[in-house]
């Protein structure tokens, strides 16, 4: 069984940064593409950025392009979404998500394992 445990979250003012960990447990995570995905308040859960495997390839939301920064380390187990220059929308829950697909999708229904999520507060 796969599971995954973020953290990082917090509150931090406009123009901060924080840096958010995925760490998982189970499964094979060297071969599985990892994303981050966010709900804000009354909105649905969104895309926000995702790596595959390896680590060469990676999109992102372009509503955190050039802001936010994902990267994996396989020896740990962990993936990492650093996000600079947050702003007071960027406040949501974040969760990460593994896929065993072998793709590198950009949509919910292509991971397979899901964290809990982690509170992240941008004040303005």
């Amino acid at each position: 069984q796969v599971q995954l445990v973020e953290s990082g979250g917090g509150l931090v003012q406009a123009g901060g940064s924080l840096r958010l960990s995925c760490t998982t447990s189970g499964g094979t995570f060297s071969s599985y593409a990892v994303g981050w995905f966010r709900r804000a308040p009354g909105k649905e859960r969104e895309f926000v950025s995702t790596i595959s495997w390896g680590g060469r390839v990676t999109h992102y939301a372009d509503s955190v392009k050039g802001r936010f920064t994902i990267s994996r380390d396989n020896a740990k187990n962990t993936v990492y979404l650093q996000m600079n220059t947050l702003k007071p929308e960027d406040t949501a829950v974040y969760y990460c998500a593994a896929s065993s697909s072998g793709l590198v999708p950009i949509v919910e229904y292509g991971y397979n394992y899901w964290g809990q999520g982690t509170q992240v507060t941008v004040s303005s």
